[in-house]
């Protein structure tokens, strides 16, 4: 059964809709900017530079679907990059593990804050709002509130390396078309196999043209974005991090017994323990989850900066928090998508960038950024209530 344009539009309006507000406001930068926006090293730059953000949102996300919230990502960034600055560079250990003391830094984090939250009973906000000033005043102790570097060129490379040339390439990385050749192959047959599956079950789908048309606009978009990465410096290394934890929390989110129970506790908390969910556990692990992705956020953003200092992640917790709002994350828990967050973050990148290629000042552009969440959540409670009323 085949569904009209206008059904599909209505079902897909959250998600749908932000698709097009970002290629809206790509065109709009690009037509201010005189197509700045859209060359090879500005594309290849707002990936780099925004990666962070991303990886901070896809862990903030499980927190949200609970109706919780993380404040103290911004600090547990800090605290990371310290710890991984002082084992690197002042202890002189080999990068990886500085990386993996980083990691074990998140780790211990969401253990700590994890038991408050989900044994003891305290409420998310108030735990992690004293993580937040509990985990910067440990950076400052960890860095003797001074900044460290520089460090490893291995390190630098999570943050700020590229493969290039692995396959060769005439004015371009071959590797990197390639491998969004191979993405748009797996995007194609996952849909197909989606669309067979639904079709097999009776359950409405979009008409054909409709179906491959949206096909060949993201393949096209796909293909357009690897291009601008091949013809600069071919593919960020932070890039195929950010792509496999995409991969591996979207599947963890849409396939797996523990995102439908995280959705589920989102959805009714009482009636999840009812079904026999482990409320208690689930919350746990996601705030463990959230505080080790954190603490990635930490190597990834102080990689970039070749600097561990004791003001990193300041407010980043609310980049995170506005990207998935934006991207479709309610504010009551229960809905939200991987893919959607990663949009709306990608939404707050573009905004970034665009506006500081037009020169427009900082105080500016984080007045903006409010109005933008504000109208994100508005839009949100909007198409509830449509949704309720159709």
């Amino acid at each position: 059964m085949a569904a009209s344009i206008k059904d599909v539009l209505r079902s897909n309006m959250r998600q749908g809709g932000l698709v097009f507000a970002l290629i809206a406001i790509i065109l709009f930068f690009a037509v201010l900017t005189g197509g700045q926006i859209l060359s090879s090293q500005n594309v290849s730059n707002i990936v780099v530079q925004n990666a962070y953000v991303l990886v901070l949102a896809t862990g903030m996300l499980f927190a949200i679907l609970m109706a919780d919230i993380d404040l103290s990502v911004g600090s547990v960034v800090a605290l990371s990059g310290a710890v991984a600055g002082v084992v690197t560079v002042r202890m002189g250990m080999p990068w990886e593990i500085g990386v993996l003391a980083a990691l074990l830094t998140g780790l211990l984090v969401g253990v700590w804050q994890g038991f408050w939250i989900a044994f003891v009973g305290i409420p998310a906000f108030i735990v992690t709002l004293a993580g937040m000033l509990m985990f910067r005043g440990l950076a400052m102790i960890v860095l003797q509130n001074v900044q460290i570097s520089p460090f490893p060129q291995g390190f630098r490379n999570i943050g700020n390396g590229f493969l290039n040339g692995l396959l060769g390439g005439n004015g371009f990385d071959a590797f990197t078309m390639i491998l969004a050749a191979v993405c748009v192959a797996l995007f194609v047959l996952n849909e197909w196999r989606s669309r067979r599956k639904a079709i097999a079950a009776n359950v409405t789908v979009s008409a054909m043209g409709l179906w491959i048309s949206k096909l060949v606009l993201v393949s096209v978009i796909i293909l357009a974005f690897a291009w601008k990465l091949a013809t600069y410096h071919g593919t960020p290394i932070v890039l195929l991090i950010l792509a496999a934890l995409v991969m591996v929390y979207s599947f963890v989110a849409g396939h797996t017994v523990f995102g439908r129970q995280v959705y589920a506790i989102g959805g009714n908390k009482e009636a999840a323990a009812l079904s026999g969910v482990k409320v208690q556990w689930v919350r746990f692990w996601v705030f463990v989850n959230n505080a080790v992705l954190a603490s990635l956020a930490g190597v990834i953003f102080t990689s970039r900066l070749n600097m561990a200092g004791p003001k990193a992640g300041n407010m980043f917790e609310l980049d995170a928090i506005a990207a998935c709002f934006i991207g479709g994350a309610a504010v009551t828990g229960g809905i939200g998508t991987v893919p959607g967050v990663i949009i709306g973050g990608l939404v707050m990148a573009v905004m970034n960038n665009g506006m500081s290629l037009l020169g427009v000042s900082i105080d500016w552009q984080q007045a903006i950024k409010g109005l933008v969440v504000l109208l994100a959540v508005a839009f949100d409670l909007y198409s509830k209530k449509r949704s309720a009323k159709a």
